[in-house]
């Protein structure tokens, strides 16, 4: 029979952590992963599998995905779900700090998808589950560098979903809205130095207040917890012929048609009434 084993990606929080705890409780093999197994202790009492894997490391990924498949014969579900915001004007975020966000976002979720595909292929059975956000199909100020990397999972999601259909492999973009995690607060902090004094240090400041208050303030109440994205994706992969996209809560929702429907030079307007413009 054909393995149906998950192996998640970014598990010491958020999405990560709450999907893993949702499907083994549904009665799911489990390896939850994250860069430090130590911080995976909790997963491990609920009965998870618990793998040390850092999507930026070759050697790590390659010994997650082995380990998997000498238990199991494959990975039957991987769910990428590792990821972080980097916050601040492009022309102000040092490019290493611009390569590490791709590292991450980007080039680990293509790196898993490689490793795990000779053998969903080879047992014709598998679902590769991405984490990418309302922010792949619309762009804040600030964010350009974290926009271009959930714009880049939609574009891997769309044409590895048609390339891998026919080995009976589905391809699967979840796209959230406002989660209440920490995720606003490290996108906050990652402004870190862009925030200093230069052209963009008022424009830098604001977009690092606006990020975390957004988080704490009325539309965290269009948001939702974890637990909200974890049971979507536990119910599209149980899905025969699931969607290719399930936005997750109000938020997600309302700014995507929001962005559909307005023209660029609105939506302009609209985002110069939230944030300071850059000026000299």
């Amino acid at each position: 029979m054909a393995s149906k084993a998950v192996l998640i990606t970014g598990c010491s929080s958020g999405i990560g952590e709450a999907t893993a705890r949702l499907l083994v409780q549904k009665g799911r093999t489990v390896y939850a992963t994250a860069r430090s197994r130590g911080s995976l202790a909790g997963l491990r009492e609920l009965g998870c599998r618990t793998l040390a894997l850092d999507v930026t490391d070759e050697d790590s990924m390659q010994a997650a995905v082995k380990a998997v498949t000498e238990a199991e014969g494959a990975v039957g579900v991987l769910i990428n779900n590792a990821g972080y915001s980097q916050s601040g004007a492009v022309e102000s975020v040092p490019l290493d700090q611009v390569r590490r966000q791709f590292e991450t976002n980007v080039f680990g979720l293509i790196r898993m998808c490689q490793l795990v595909l000779p053998d969903m292929r080879a047992q014709r059975y598998g679902k590769i589950v991405n984490i990418g956000s309302m922010g792949g199909r619309l762009t804040f100020p600030g964010g350009g560098i974290y926009h271009a990397t959930k714009y880049a999972v939609e574009a891997i999601s769309d044409a590895l979903r048609f390339e891998v259909r026919g080995f009976g492999v589905d391809v699967i973009l979840i796209e959230p809205g406002l989660i209440v995690t920490r995720f606003g607060d490290v996108a906050a902090a990652s402004v870190g130095s862009a925030a200093e004094e230069g052209p963009y240090s008022e424009f830098n400041r604001e977009v690092a207040k606006a990020t975390a208050e957004v988080y704490k303030g009325p539309l965290a109440k269009l948001g939702g917890d974890p637990s909200k994205v974890a049971r979507v994706i536990a119910r599209a992969i149980e899905a025969k012929r699931p969607k290719a996209r399930y936005p997750v809560t109000p938020s997600a929702h309302l700014m995507i048609n929001q962005r559909r429907l307005m023209p660029d030079r609105l939506w302009d307007a609209t985002m110069r009434s939230q944030f300071p413009t850059p000026r000299s």
